[in-house]
């Protein structure tokens, strides 16, 4: 086991003080449905009825990607199918709700990529050949233009938007996403996950992030463990190949080389794990730095 000292025993206590329990899941979005969110398109018709999904339902419209929205604990989806009028293109909106906030993020993140086309609509969503991506508070809604010719990025833009107005942003980007250090930051690479992180059954709710330095890439990661406690036993069973049995003095992180995930560090701050992955061998003196600024800004965070 290695550890070393970063001196945050003042900001570590803070954190403990401010995350007791954590905030409540927001109820962004209110209590409408998916299906109530379907925009009234100028110049556009329903082709057919609103057709919804249930978890028990969806793998019957998206039979291969069904487990991916179902592992963040996707509630229902609607479906509307548009026809312009002049006969000249048509309009898929689908319209997930995936319950909390988190997990639309969660989806979103997991389908978009850094060097995506962002616009803005709802909290973030993005433009490709055709289809309009976004989210927006509980919801991750996808838009598909079909013969739509020069005019679909205008047409997906206004309705995606006229959906947007019905939903509201909620609370945007989930706030331990400010927690990750800017410097070095790949804009647009968070993510979050549900369940499974880094592969153990018993880690869920972590955030990642990716960097770069120069040639060399690594990653900072934050799990929500709700307490204090929870967070305790997800450390102790996760730095079991460096720990020894041992817990490391509050103001060390623990590290090891993992045969998958490079150099790991990892400790806990209040609720919260914090660390990083395959970090160079270079640059070992700078994840005290790293470390200490997520706790920080945590702290912040959460005040």
């Amino acid at each position: 086991m290695v550890m070393f000292f970063m001196g945050r025993r003042i900001v570590w206590a803070l954190l403990a003080a401010a995350l007791v329990l954590g905030p409540a899941p927001a109820s962004a979005g209110g209590e409408t449905g998916p299906a109530g969110l379907m925009p009234e398109l100028s110049g556009w018709t329903a082709s057919e009825d609103i057709r919804t999904y249930s978890p028990e339902t969806l793998f019957e419209h998206i039979d291969g990607a069904a487990e991916s929205y179902l592992g963040y604990d996707f509630q229902a989806l609607a479906v509307g199918q548009f026809r312009r009028e002049d006969g000249s293109g048509e309009l898929t909106i689908e319209i997930y709700d995936m319950g909390r906030p988190r997990n639309a993020f969660g989806i979103y993140s997991a389908e978009r990529y850094p060097e995506s086309r962002f616009v803005p609509v709802g909290v973030q969503g993005y433009l490709e050949d055709g289809l309009l991506n976004f989210l927006a508070a509980r919801f991750y809604v996808k838009l598909m233009c079909y013969d739509c010719g020069p005019e679909a990025e205008s047409v997906l833009t206004s309705a995606s938007r006229a959906v947007a107005d019905k939903a509201g942003d909620g609370p945007g980007f989930p706030s331990v996403l400010s927690a990750f250090p800017r410097r070095g930051l790949v804009a647009n690479s968070e993510r979050f996950i549900l369940r499974n992180f880094l592969g153990h059954s018993f880690l869920e709710a972590g955030y990642t992030a990716l960097y770069r330095r120069g040639e060399e890439e690594f990653e900072c990661f934050i799990i929500d463990g709700r307490s204090g406690e929870e967070a305790e036993t997800m450390l102790r069973r996760l730095s079991e190949p460096a720990a020894a049995g041992s817990p490391p003095d509050e103001d060390a992180a623990f590290h090891w080389k993992d045969r998958y995930l490079g150099n790991v560090y990892v400790l806990r701050a209040g609720r919260f794990l914090c660390g990083m992955l395959r970090v160079p061998d270079g640059m070992t003196g700078a994840v005290g730095e790293f470390l200490d600024e997520i706790v920080r800004r945590l702290a912040e965070s959460e005040r």
